[in-house]
């Protein structure tokens, strides 16, 4: 019981500062390695998906234990979990190296909702495997969107004219259906209590 108020008042608190700095970075100094591209155009690309439509398949590399790399199909989802796409821009960037260990700490909360969580950018898997391990480690899949590059962000209408990805969440149904896109000012963290909330819209079993 205890353990349980203590997890839901790390919660709480987690949802309500969506801004917090990530403790792993500070903690060891590492946001020295930090690359900052200053303030960027919110937004720069145009929506190639809808609401309601089933969302693009593909085929990604992901870096797995001991450097060897493996792929995820988004398919292989389908009539087993509902999946949470978080593109993000560009590794050793100071709001994508907060908002993926923050995503990390709710896990849990993904989980409540059958909710398998994806990170995809479109580096390459040698750096972030390095940015990865500076974080202390993701406990969910983050894929690797370089080559052709940034060819599934383009898909989804997510590629900026830089060649970086948005910042963007695309939550999709067990039937492959979206039911929620957010294109998210690239220059701040998005909100998790705006995740939870179109969670618990997901239709249920």
């Amino acid at each position: 019981m205890k353990r349980t108020l203590l997890g839901a008042l790390a919660l709480a608190a987690l949802l309500s500062c969506p801004l917090a700095p990530a403790p792993a970075l500070a903690d060891h100094g590492l946001k020295d390695s930090i690359y900052d591209p200053g303030r960027l155009p919110p937004r720069d690309s145009v929506l190639k998906v809808r609401v309601g439509e089933t969302a693009p398949d593909f085929s990604l590399p992901v870096a797995g234990e001991g450097g060897k790399a493996t792929r995820i199909r988004l398919s292989d989802y389908r009539g087993r979990k509902n999946v949470l796409l978080s593109f993000v821009p560009a590794a050793w960037t100071p709001v994508c190296s907060d908002q993926w260990p923050g995503f990390n700490l709710a896990l849990e909360l993904f989980g409540r909702y059958d909710t398998q969580l994806l990170g995809i950018s479109v580096d390459n898997l040698p750096s972030q495997h390095a940015w990865i391990e500076a974080m202390e480690g993701l406990n969910f899949p983050v894929l690797s969107d370089f080559w052709p590059h940034g060819a599934v962000a383009d898909s989804y209408g997510l590629l900026r004219s830089d060649g970086m990805a948005e910042r963007a969440l695309v939550l999709i149904d067990k039937q492959g259906v979206i039911r929620f896109i957010e294109v998210h000012d690239i220059n701040t963290r998005p909100d998790l209590g705006t995740i939870v909330r179109e969670l618990e819209k997901l239709p249920k079993d």
